[in-house]
């Protein structure tokens, strides 16, 4: 099968929200406060109102009418069976963090994709001296355990860059049989990728929606969102369980 244009398939989704958005009536895009709501200082941006993953953070989606719309573009994934494993490197998605998986927003501004995630989501950076990429500490809002973490350079494991989609999991799923340019594409997305805490990060594994769902119950139907901009940017399917566990989570 002829797979379609990276930017095509981003144009495509983000027309996609739009259309959404209008037939569903989102909010204006201001911060939540109160229950539910993301950063303490609204920081994060809810994945209805970030389609390339360019914004930060990952806010709660809790008005009925914004997980309607979520619903709506979830229930467009095709599902198939997880397929085997077999052959799965990471290498297979180009070294960790590179700078130049062309295709990408962020690629080739001569910063590595990690700190390029610190730098969006993190606050109170501070730099190593002479660097203006290299983040030694920050404060970060993980929006899997709703906690505040101040992080520092010496620790680098106590924050760890999630794949959304796991690299494991989209290998599965067909990636396998993509060309290399693309997997390093999905490797690098900032629109599949999220600073969370690190144990939280290690226990998700390369699970899918049905077996693995963040500690924060806020910011379930968030992350399914998310799940699916991605499967939805790379034509990707997903199991039948995880749509089901993912529509679920916005009220589905």
């Amino acid at each position: 099968m002829v797979r379609g244009s990276l930017l095509l398939r981003v144009s495509a989704l983000a027309a996609a929200l739009a259309f959404v958005a209008g037939c569903e009536g989102l909010d204006d895009g201001s911060p939540s406060t109160g229950a539910g709501a993301g950063a303490p200082d609204g920081h994060a941006v809810s994945p209805l109102k970030n389609p390339d993953g360019t914004k930060p953070g990952l806010a709660p989606v809790t008005s009925d009418a914004d997980k309607a719309a979520a619903r709506k573009f979830i229930e467009t994934l095709s599902t198939k069976g997880r397929g085997p494993q077999t052959g799965y490197d990471r290498d297979k998605f180009g070294y960790a963090w590179m700078d130049t998986a062309d295709g990408v927003p962020l690629a080739r501004n001569g910063c590595d994709t990690r700190n390029d995630l610190i730098h969006r989501d993190g606050q109170d950076l501070q730099f190593r001296s002479g660097s203006d990429c290299v983040v030694i500490s920050m404060t970060l809002h993980d929006p899997y355990t709703g906690k505040t973490i101040e992080w520092r350079k010496q620790d680098a494991s106590e924050v760890q860059i999630d794949h959304v989609v796991p690299l494991s999991y989209s290998w599965q799923m067909g990636s396998s049989r993509w060309p290399l340019s693309e997997r390093k594409q999905l490797a690098n997305d900032v629109l599949n990728l999220i600073p969370v805490d690190g144990r939280t990060n290690s226990a998700k594994g390369d699970s899918g929606p049905a077996s693995w769902l963040p500690p924060n119950k806020q910011i379930r139907c968030a992350y399914a969102a998310r799940f699916a901009q991605v499967a939805i940017k790379y034509e990707m399917p997903v199991t039948a369980p995880d749509k089901q566990m993912m529509l679920k989570q916005c009220g589905g």
